[in-house]
């Protein structure tokens, strides 16, 4: 079967450039390995309940920012959309909640009772002022990082005032950030810092930018919302406007290789096999290069891979719990001491909304936890209980969940990620942010610089479901500039 693109995977990013490119009247396959769409950005069901499989929160719908550029271009719509008014809270250590309140002004009064008044309206003002920034730019700055001549010039004929203010921002990390506004000092304020990071940019702020972490910082001051029956909700109505343009998706199909050709790629499945004129990878680029059958391009590809040693995997549990009423739907909570084996210190939960009866029945809940677990390929799990036990007994201490309140769990570690999803390692959260890597020396879209391109969370920008959004408007609109 033969198509202009063939998609590898249907994470959001893949997703995004599908519906991008079928929109400009491209006959458009997706091949994707599960039995149902989303990659990170979906769900799973089990004796009658929906789990989230990885993301829970869902922002990019403001002015400026990726989602809401996708849902313009095309016309989705998204039902079941809740905006929280409060997007999440976070517990700390000496058991003083911090509730990150998404208006600016009741942000920076928060932080000053927690954290004390001495320069935190200054930190908070300028980070989110780079956020702002950094959202508009990177819609007006669509070729970056830049590959090509035609990138360049294409970058100089979109540039805006303001924008070149952003650049000494990839050269500062966070601690220097920090360092600036004397703000080192303030331990408590320096641990909240870095697990918020942790879970935003999958490092900590020694490695991260101010351009990367700035804006991850300021993600709770942007509109979050909670999609009601999962985030399977929000990943269905895109693949429902590819199918409306012509696009075919192929469930049950693991890519096996991926073969230039005289006329475009050969792909290889686990049932078949298909021919495109392009080829666009939403898997991770560890994954893509392993398929990719030429020595040269992976060669030239091997600078831009990181290994396990430094990549983050995730210990997962998936919770039906009798209802209690939960104002605040998601809550990171830091740990006075490491979690035992894999020594996290700080622990993600999100529970389901009071309203939301498609993931769990009346009178049940089901709620999704995570915690980073470092190098997962060489972190093996024999005894899950006891890290079982040691998050049960921190939520428990926080009051968020009591055990006899627990109606049935699971857990997960990255072996078993890496089983369902096939992603190398079994990691999580794309590549972490690392100061000798700054934001043009990632992975641009171009895999091979001849039809075939990358998106995910593995190329620029990243993480998250806003980041990969724009990942695979930058893919598709780099498809489209080269070749039409």
């Amino acid at each position: 079967m033969h198509y202009d693109v063939l998609l590898i995977g249907s994470g959001f990013g893949s997703l995004t450039a599908a519906a991008l490119l079928s929109k400009r009247g491209l006959k458009v396959g997706i091949l994707e390995q599960a039995k149902y769409p989303g990659g990170s950005a979906t769900s799973y069901k089990r004796k009658g309940y929906r789990f989230e499989t990885g993301a829970t929160t869902l922002v990019g719908l403001d002015e400026h920012m990726p989602l809401r550029y996708l849902l313009n271009e095309t016309g989705i719509q998204l039902p079941g959309l809740r905006k929280l008014e409060v997007p999440m809270q976070v517990h700390l250590p000496t058991g003083t909640i911090v509730t990150r309140y998404q208006n600016l002004e009741q942000w920076i009064a928060e932080a000053e009772r927690v954290f004390g008044n001495y320069r935190q309206r200054e930190f908070w003002e300028y980070c989110y002022r780079i956020s702002q920034k950094v959202w508009r730019v990177s819609l007006q700055q669509r070729s970056f990082p830049f590959s090509t001549a035609s990138d360049l010039w294409q970058a100089a004929r979109a540039i805006r005032p303001g924008q070149l203010s952003l650049i000494p921002t990839a050269f500062q990390t966070m601690e220097d950030l920090l360092r600036n506004y004397n703000l080192l000092e303030n331990k408590l304020f320096v641990d909240f810092v870095n697990e918020q990071l942790l879970i935003t940019a999958q490092s900590y702020m020694p490695e991260v930018n101010v351009l990367f972490g700035a804006t991850a910082l300021c993600y709770t001051l942007y509109s979050n919302y909670y999609v009601d029956g999962s985030l399977l909700n929000l990943v269905q109505p895109v693949v429902d406007y590819c199918k409306t343009n012509g696009a075919t998706i192929h469930y049950g199909q693991e890519v096996t290789g991926i073969t230039p050709t005289s006329s475009g790629y050969n792909v290889t499945t686990s049932k078949g096999s298909y021919s495109s004129r392009f080829i666009v990878s939403g898997i991770p680029l560890n994954n893509t290069i392993a398929l990719y059958n030429d020595d040269k391009v992976c060669s030239r590809l091997q600078k831009y891979i990181l290994p396990s040693a430094q990549l983050n995997g995730a210990f997962t549990m998936s919770l039906v719990l009798k209802k209690q009423p939960h104002p605040v739907l998601h809550h990171q909570l830091h740990l006075p001491e490491a979690l035992p084996v894999i020594n996290s210190k700080s622990i993600f939960i999100s529970f389901s909304h009071d309203a939301d009866y498609s993931r769990a029945p009346e009178g049940e809940q089901v709620a999704s936890i995570s915690t980073h677990i470092p190098d997962p390929a060489h972190t093996y799990i024999h005894q899950k209980e006891e890290i079982e036990q040691a998050i049960v007994a921190a939520l428990a201490k926080a009051e968020l969940v009591l055990p006899q309140d627990i109606v049935s769990h699971q857990s997960a570690t990255p072996g078993a990620w890496q089983f369902w999803t096939k992603r190398a390692y079994g990691a999580v959260g794309g590549y972490p942010q690392y100061k000798h890597i700054k934001p043009w020396q990632m992975k641009d879209a171009r895999l091979d610089h001849k039809g075939a391109y990358l998106c995910g969370d593995t190329v620029y920008p990243g993480q998250g479901i806003v980041g990969v959004c724009l990942s695979g408007i930058i893919a598709a609109d780099k498809l489209w500039h080269d070749h039409f």
